[in-house]
């Protein structure tokens, strides 16, 4: 799939584009792999890790979502774009609503413009379950996101540019997620919860970026891409971390779910379940799914919430999620 191809990652010096970029570079022969971010310090680290060079397959370039025109001239002779970049912190987005909207709505808006002015033949977003039913503006702007992406199918000639999108849940272990500050309280013998009852789905970095590009493949254009992952509690996470330790809760955040939806009930209606994910079909006339991507629909009332989950992670099962982080 990528063998022979030139790959373009937006925010790729993310958790996200950082392990994205070590499995194309260990298990496929792409031509070229771009990592775009506006992060030079990253961009400089992470070339560390992953050389640029005459003879090498890696290059990085500086820019951001927001320049279209950067964006233009970062994907020519592009194969295949893999947006992630993303203002993603809920409280920083909330306290930074301008801003949120300027990368993750116009950002995207962008990417589109670039790839079909570029005639990319595929182009990935990275979305999250905060899309369903958002109640803060992170969610809201991801929502937005996501209906411009599948909508680009539309703009994009036939034969051109395909847009699709793979949404999933929180990445454990990733920047910003609640493991690391679990680990560093946890020195400290109390942790913070803000409520009990909390459950989120859970994914590992290798899994989203295999569910990716297994999504990458598959894809025709139109389609947004659920996993079937599992989910559990906080307080699950917060006994296996710190088993000893005492938890203190503090309260929900602004913009904060005590459950996460991956498909809401409206969804489901054009949902399918496949052997190993969800599809959620596009409503253009158009639309017939390739042998590849035919299932079941869903039952009537059918909703992917983190509380209702069948899938609860076992400890041990946890265990090993975490030990890969």
């Amino acid at each position: 799939m990528l063998n022979d191809k030139t790959v373009l990652i937006t925010g790729g010096t993310g958790s996200f584009g950082r392990k994205f970029v070590e499995v194309a570079l260990r298990d496929y022969k792409p031509r070229k792999v771009i990592v775009l971010s506006r992060d030079e310090l990253k961009q400089h680290e992470m070339n560390q890790k992953f050389p640029a060079g005459p003879d090498k397959v890696m290059r990085y370039f500086l820019g951001d979502v927001r320049d279209p025109d950067r964006l233009y001239r970062a994907f020519r002779e592009v194969d295949l774009v893999v947006h992630a970049a993303a203002l993603k912190q809920v409280p920083a987005c909330e306290y930074n609503p301008f801003e949120a909207i300027k990368t993750n709505i116009l950002g995207t808006k962008n990417v589109i413009d670039a790839a079909i002015a570029r005639k990319v033949p595929k182009v990935m977003a990275i979305s999250t379950d905060k899309a369903v039913n958002p109640i803060n503006l992170y969610g809201a702007t991801k929502l937005c996101a996501e209906k411009m992406v599948i909508q680009a199918n539309s703009y994009s000639f036939e034969g051109g540019s395909r847009f699709s999108a793979c949404r999933y849940g929180n990445v454990i272990g990733s920047r910003g997620s609640v493991v690391p500050l679990f680990r560093k309280q946890a020195e400290q013998g109390c942790i913070t919860v803000t409520d009990r009852r909390m459950t989120r789905f859970w994914i590992t970095l290798e899994q989203g970026v295999r569910f990716v590009l297994n999504c990458i493949e598959r894809m025709q254009g139109g389609e947004i891409f659920v996993p079937d992952i599992p989910s559990c509690s906080i307080m699950d996470l917060a006994h296996l971390l710190a088993p000893a330790c005492k938890v203190q809760e503090i309260g929900i955040r602004p913009g904060e779910k005590l459950h996460e939806v991956l498909i809401s009930t409206d969804e489901s209606r054009q949902a399918l379940r496949l052997a190993d994910m969800f599809l959620i079909q596009p409503s253009f006339p158009w639309w017939r799914p390739s042998e590849d991507l035919q299932g079941q629909p869903l039952p009537e009332g059918f909703c992917f919430a983190s509380n209702q989950n069948s899938r609860h992670l076992e400890s041990d099962e946890l265990n090993s999620m975490l030990e890969d982080c």
